[in-house]
């Protein structure tokens, strides 16, 4: 049986002590098992595969990580299972899963938070973001090591609009956190789910009129090519928490635990920082296409944050304090 005190005890030692740590020589190599959902090329993708070659760089080949990308070991939910019985060593997850089971958490995916690329990786870096993760080993099994991000969301419409009033009624492809779910069905949309590999047939052929993602989903798809309009609301995003396996982190020396610790800290700072530096490229190749891109007026948004807020502020009671501080990031 894995206690709280034990689990906790290992995430305080994993994160207390530094990359440089002495190295120890191991007995055994041991393959560090990573999953996460978003196809190769994603920058989630790229940063785990960084972090595996740091590990095997610090080292000399000990400890190597295999990546599975793509959902090859199941959805997240899969993978968070996973997890908890040590069949899985890490994972990166989007907070939406893990807000599913811990509200608090899914606080951080409330619309208006903050309302810009460069102002969710602020947020990420406040102290709150990581005491949001406290409570993981006893609600979930797991640690909590790092955040990362995605660009602030974006809808993508197959039908005209030319606001946010214009989402009403339609068919929306949407994750299925209940925490987004609550947001655009205020907002008058019809909440749709469809698996990724789906979507762009189901806008193709009308089965949806648009989907909510992130930019770099939205271009590395090129969902452009089925759609009219590109809207952005500038109201939500869709961070990632890198989560390593309470059970196998019982299993990983001080130093292992701090070096995969630090690595992926490191390895997440940069793919937060080039996600703000990657924004306008991405918005300037969509805008070399035929799509309209459209953003609405922020005073549609107050009536719909009061809304939201009554629902949401009872399960998760950080709202009021995260929005707080989403205020002073610009």
């Amino acid at each position: 049986m894995i206690s709280r005190r034990n689990l906790l005890a290992a995430a305080a030692a994993g994160a207390a002590l530094p990359l440089a740590a002495p190295g120890v020589l191991r007995a055994q190599t041991r393959d560090l098992r990573l999953g996460l959902i978003t196809p190769p090329g994603h920058p989630w993708n790229t940063t785990a595969q960084k972090i595996g070659e740091v590990l095997k760089e610090k080292t000399g080949g000990k400890l190597t990580m295999t990546v599975f990308h793509a959902g090859q070991l199941g959805n997240e939910g899969a993978m968070m299972q996973q997890l908890q019985t040590g069949a899985l060593d890490l994972a990166f997850l989007q907070a939406a899963e893990v807000g599913n089971r811990v509200p608090n958490v899914a606080a951080i995916l409330a619309p208006y938070v903050v309302r810009s690329t460069e102002a969710c990786a602020k947020l990420v870096r406040q102290p709150i973001a990581m005491r949001m993760l406290e409570p993981l080993p006893k609600e979930t099994g797991t640690i909590g090591l790092a955040w990362g991000i995605t660009t602030i969301r974006v809808v993508m419409s197959a039908k005209e609009i030319t606001g946010i009033s214009g989402l009403n009624g339609m068919k929306l492809r949407i994750n299925t956190t209940p925490a987004f779910r609550d947001f655009y069905s205020l907002l008058g949309a019809a909440p749709t789910p469809i698996p990724t590999p789906q979507v762009f047939d189901a806008l193709a052929n009308g089965q949806v009129d648009g989907l909510e993602a992130d930019l770099d989903l939205c271009w590395n798809q090129r969902f452009d090519k089925v759609s009219k309009v590109l809207m952005r609301m500038n109201a939500v995003f869709m961070p990632m928490v890198a989560l390593a396996s309470g059970r196998a982190w019982q299993s990983l020396s001080s130093e292992d635990r701090a070096l995969i610790t630090a690595a992926t800290k490191e390895a997440l700072d940069i793919q937060i920082d080039n996600t703000v530096t990657d924004e306008p490229k991405l918005l300037k190749n969509f805008e070399g296409t035929e799509i309209k891109i459209i953003v609405p007026p922020e005073a549609d948004a107050a009536p719909i944050i009061a809304e939201y807020d009554k629902i949401w502020t009872p399960k998760a009671p950080i709202l009021p304090e995260l929005r707080k501080i989403g205020a002073t990031l610009g």
